[in-house]
């Protein structure tokens, strides 16, 4: 029975909606104890000896999640052709300078720097912005860095043989309310239900989907409901169309639940270690288990609502988080909580193949419901085979450090 919750204009209601329907999370407050019912001591004997009161231990200070660094720290600095991260930065600039203060001069000093001088591009990053590192709350300076990629699948716009899997579009009884418009408190943070009358309760969950499709929905139909839901955790991807069309589909909206990555689920029932997780791994899996795909998948709750857009240019990336378009191996996903969305950042780790460095300058220009963490990012690899493959076996440690303007 799902609960039901009625609206009112009150702060506290509100906040326990966010925890239920959002994949947002509220720590519930204790309870207090219940008074221990009283113990008659002996009188004593001899003198009463007070013992000393008990110093609690110092609290520990919490580490700061970034700490000023300079350029001469950052491994493969001077190594990085920064020029190939020169275009997105101008993405991030198109955005940043008219919302945030501190990034007017920076943005502006770019329109005078030569694009295609490396060591003019390198000073200018040296000149104006300072580097951080960021650091866990533990303290620690190492972290996840995954992959991701847009992927490619082919489909139709009306249902009909190989094309039985339906990509919604955003429904219409979806119900989304930016709640840090309204409390500063609650910045980034989104409500997601339906309406039933004058009472909110969750969306539909996966598994209710599958079990009550959303007909008059369907955006595409395509050939493959593991691309599909692949297509779900990358955000983007390209339908090629029985027509010969190709049309770009994108992150519009999700169904309020929180996103579980299902390559735990192997792992916490013993079919697969954590170094043997990967989408490959997945795939193969579900190939060998036909009957148990919809099980594994229906372990995600989250759901992804689609928008289409035309394939202006191939070689330009789909739009994330930021709204510009996303640079193949120069734009990440981050924790926008955590680090500002649009940022320079220099990640360093290892490719997923061979373990070769991938010491680089980025941008995170995306956000991901996996990506949740100080040092966590996902790096985008683009469109292809070889990002497609690269990206599903990525889960290196990394480290970071953002380029916050002087």
């Amino acid at each position: 029975m799902v609960p039901m919750y009625t609206i009112r204009r009150s702060v506290p209601v509100l906040i326990a909606l966010v925890s239920l329907l959002s994949a947002c999370s509220t720590e519930p407050k204790p309870t207090a104890p219940s008074a221990p019912p009283p113990v008659t001591m002996p009188p004593p004997v001899g003198p009463v000896v007070v013992p000393p009161p008990v110093q609690p231990p110092a609290p520990t200070a919490p580490t700061a999640p970034l700490t000023p660094a300079t350029f001469a720290a950052l491994p493969g600095w001077q190594q990085d052709d920064v020029r190939q991260a020169w275009p997105a930065f101008l993405q991030s600039c198109s955005v940043l300078a008219s919302r945030q203060a501190p990034w007017k001069a920076p943005c502006a000093a770019a329109g005078a720097v030569d694009a295609k001088d490396v060591v003019a591009v390198r000073r200018f990053f040296e000149t104006y912005f300072v580097p951080n590192q960021v650091r866990n709350p533990d303290g620690a300076d190492t972290g996840l860095i995954t992959g991701y990629y847009e992927a490619m699948l082919y489909g139709a716009r009306k249902r009909g043989g190989a094309f039985q899997t339906p990509l919604y579009r955003v429904p219409d009884d979806l119900v989304t309310v930016d709640l840090g418009s309204i409390y500063p408190d609650l910045q980034n943070r989104r409500l997601r239900g339906r309406l039933s009358g004058k009472t909110v309760i969750p969306y539909q969950s996966r598994a209710d989907i599958d079990r009550a499709p959303l007909s008059g929905k369907e955006l595409l139909w395509v050939s493959d409901p593991v691309d599909a839901f692949f297509l779900e955790v990358q955000g983007s991807g390209r339908i090629k169309l029985d027509t010969g069309e190709t049309v770009r589909v994108g992150y519009a909206d999700q169904n309020g639940h929180p996103y579980k990555a299902i390559g735990r689920w192997f792992v916490e029932q013993g079919i697969m270690t954590p170094d043997k997780v990967s989408a490959q791994s997945i795939r193969a899996w579900i190939a060998a288990n036909p009957s148990r795909r919809q099980e594994l998948l229906n372990v995600n709750p989250s759901y992804i609502f689609f928008t289409e857009t035309k394939v202006a240019d191939p070689g330009v990336g789909p739009r994330g988080a930021l709204n510009v378009p996303l640079t193949p191996g120069r734009s990440i996903a981050i924790d926008r909580t955590i680090l500002p969305l649009g940022a320079p950042v220099w990640l360093s780790t290892t490719m997923p193949k061979d373990g070769a460095p991938l010491q680089r300058l980025v941008m995170g220009q995306d956000v991901g419901g996996a990506i949740r963490g100080a040092v966590r990012a996902d790096f985008f690899f683009g469109f292809g085979t070889e990002a497609t493959e690269n990206a599903g076996l990525m889960k290196q440690r990394g480290t970071m450090w953002v380029l916050l303007p002087k």
